[in-house]
């Protein structure tokens, strides 16, 4: 039974590679794989469950559903040329500082699939005015969206201490060096392979909206208005302003956050009613239709996987290796979570199974617990089947596999100077 999953998910994978429509393989790799599992309803119930989502479903389309009314009134234009102005007199520092930018946004905003697409959806478009490829713009903002690992307010930091009986800050205090360090490390690695790979210009497609000399003189003669700029990035601003960590304003979710920017843009922009409706609402559709779907045939792809017992015995395989447990609690959950596209089963398996011991292995806890958490959203970066890589895709308008080509040796490299930072130094 395992040896047949590894060779569905080697294949799944292949044809993923080989730019078949991505939904069907995945929908179909996860309807073999329950069949023979003997439990098709799981897989097709998970594949309901990832459409009607209500932590994902609502904030991907609401996102979408924003980002079309910004498109639609002209606010993304005035905040993309303001960036692009500023980041043309820097170039050579826009991939790591992207990256660690949206890092540290992920410290507040814990969603990486709602960071993905409320950020996403400005700096990519951003990013390739610049002439930066797609793939690589996309892998950029996709390399951040692992800061909730140094986020008090990250569950799983919280399950840590418990288990340590530590303070949530104590265990941070020693972790987050460790954490930021590392992800600069990945942060300057994907601006190496970006120049190695001849992506950081020459980008002339219209998804980009690059610019020839006329348009570039256009542009600068473009007169950005102040309210216009802001107003797509106003529900970022009062996302983290009510985030645990400042607590300025009440608590409000994503979704309601991206509402709130809608309403500002019909106020500010004042377009016609019905036209901004009806963009409002096919931004929604899509959002639906291109990104809530794939993410929904990749719940039936992993719930396929379960069926068979092929992430249960990864787990397993790696929780029960004591011999080398410092080693496994980076890449035990790392590995599930690049197979899988979500870090958490196996962040609370390994957390819940080996790090009580780590004391038997010569380790503290909480650092064992914190590297083990880290690691998951780490493999999950690199994931094609993860949501936050699916919403990056979409947006620069690649594959997932594209973006996770380019953020797989950045993210192993993070992961390697993590371990060992914590463990051996």
């Amino acid at each position: 039974m395992i040896i047949a999953g590894i060779v569905l998910v080697i294949l799944t994978f292949y044809l993923i590679i080989k730019n078949y429509e991505t939904r069907t393989v995945l929908m179909l790799s996860g309807f073999i794989m329950a069949l023979i599992g003997g439990n098709v309803s799981a897989a097709l119930d998970g594949f309901v469950k990832g459409m009607v989502n209500p932590s994902i479903a609502p904030v991907i389309c609401v996102t979408m559903g924003f980002s079309a009314v910004l498109d639609y009134t002209g606010c993304s234009k005035h905040l993309v040329v303001f960036i692009t102005k500023v980041l043309r007199h820097a170039k050579f520092v826009v991939i790591p500082a992207t990256v660690i930018l949206v890092f540290l946004l992920n410290t507040s905003l814990l969603s990486a699939s709602g960071l993905s697409a409320a950020v996403g959806m400005i700096l990519i478009p951003a990013l390739m005015r610049l002439g930066m490829k797609p793939a690589m713009a996309g892998s950029t903002v996709l390399l951040g969206t692992w800061g909730s690992s140094i986020s008090p307010a990250n569950p799983f930091i919280i399950q840590v201490a418990d288990l340590a009986n530590e303070n949530v800050m104590v265990i941070l205090t020693r972790f987050v060096p460790v954490c930021f360090l590392s992800a600069c490390f990945a942060a300057v690695l994907l601006l190496i392979i970006a120049k190695v790979r001849k992506e950081t210009s020459g980008f002339e497609g219209t998804a980009a909206e690059a610019v020839d000399s006329a348009e570039e003189k256009m542009d600068n003669n473009f007169r950005v208005n102040p309210l216009y700029a802001i107003i797509p990035i106003v529900p970022i601003i009062v996302l983290l302003l009510a985030s645990p960590m400042f607590k300025v304003l009440p608590s409000i979710s994503i979704t309601n956050a991206m509402l709130l920017g809608t309403a500002l843009c019909f106020l500010v922009a004042r377009p016609n009613l019905r036209e901004f409706a009806n963009t409002f609402f096919k931004g929604n559709g899509s959002g639906f239709v291109n990104i809530v779907i794939l993410m929904a045939a990749a719940n039936m792809f992993i719930q396929g996987m379960n069926t068979m017992g092929l992430v249960q015995a990864m787990i397993d395989a790696m929780a029960s290796s004591t011999a080398i447990a410092k080693v496994s609690a980076v890449f035990g959950p790392f590995i599930v979570a690049v197979v899988s596209g979500s870090g958490n089963a196996a962040v609370l398996a390994f957390n819940g199974a080996v790090t009580p011991f780590a004391p038997t292995f010569g380790l503290n806890i909480g650092d064992m617990g914190a590297v083990v958490q880290a690691a998951g959203n780490l493999g999950r970066t690199m994931s094609p089947v993860a949501g936050s890589v699916i919403i990056c895709a979409k947006i620069a308008g690649v594959s997932p596999m594209d973006l996770a080509k380019r953020t797989g040796i950045p993210c192993i490299a993070a992961g390697i100077l993590m371990m060992t930072l914590m463990f051996f130094i």
